[in-house]
């Protein structure tokens, strides 16, 4: 069995799905791939059945019964992770905005010390492609502003890309994580930081999908802003819930 398995949360990825999934059993390591799928009226959950015939060891898919958010998604995946044991847990975006080579640089980072690996696009400067500027500018100044409310020294603490050492999400209180939108990713940071996990971050270059259609909404930028200064605040007073 092996001891490496990505979680792809999926709403309306259709015209990616397939090729992310042979993408990523193509590299030379064995990774299963774990599909988080909130039941897509365009067919995704169905493509990935087909594909679990052929690849019925390493391919599963958990449906769910709506669109409950990105970070409910991640949270029912890892669940389903440390019940099989797999011993790194990875984040991963369906739309090849993350490159899944960069999952073979992220598991040394784990093999290697760090407890929390993050694939980061602003570790050496700004590495973004296709990105409208006002989009890099709204991403760089919210990683700015996190680590300034924050503390934490993480250069892009709103990436999705990530390995997580299996002891690590153990010791987070799952249920007790708030954030559902791409706040959610500097939450589990944060609870991470808290508990001085070792946060190593990979610098990748990040590319804006090519197919489908993005998630971002003025609501998950507003839960970024104010849910971040509210759960440092919370956290110099009630830390034992972190």
């Amino acid at each position: 069995m092996a001891n490496s398995i990505v979680i792809i949360p999926t709403y309306n990825e259709i015209e990616n799905i397939e090729l992310i999934i042979r993408a990523v059993f193509e590299l030379p390591k064995d990774f299963h791939v774990l599909i988080v799928d909130d039941n897509s009226p365009d067919g995704t959950g169905e493509s990935v059945n087909k594909l679990q015939k052929e690849f019925s060891e390493t391919l599963f898919l958990e449906t769910r019964m709506g669109k409950s958010g990105l970070g409910t998604a991640y949270i029912h995946g890892f669940k389903w992770c440390i019940a099989r044991e797999y011993d790194y847990i990875f984040e991963m975006d369906a739309d090849f905005s993350h490159n899944p080579t960069d999952l073979l640089r992220l598991l040394k980072a784990c093999e290697s010390g760090a407890d929390v690996a993050v694939g980061s696009r602003y570790k050496q400067g700004v590495n973004v492609v296709d990105w409208p500027l006002y989009r890099v500018l709204l991403s760089y100044g919210a990683s700015f502003y996190v680590k300034m409310i924050t503390g934490m020294r993480v250069h892009d603490p709103t990436a999705g890309f990530v390995c997580y050492k299996r002891h690590v999400l153990e010791s987070i209180n799952l249920d007790s994580v708030r954030f559902v939108g791409y706040a959610f990713q500097i939450e589990m940071k944060f609870r991470a930081y808290l508990k001085n996990f070792n946060i190593q971050e990979i610098s990748i270059i990040f590319r804006d999908r090519v197919r489908g259609k993005s998630k971002m909404s003025s609501s998950i930028i507003t839960e970024a802003i104010w849910g971040v200064f509210s759960m440092k605040i919370k956290s110099l007073f009630q830390r034992n819930k972190f």
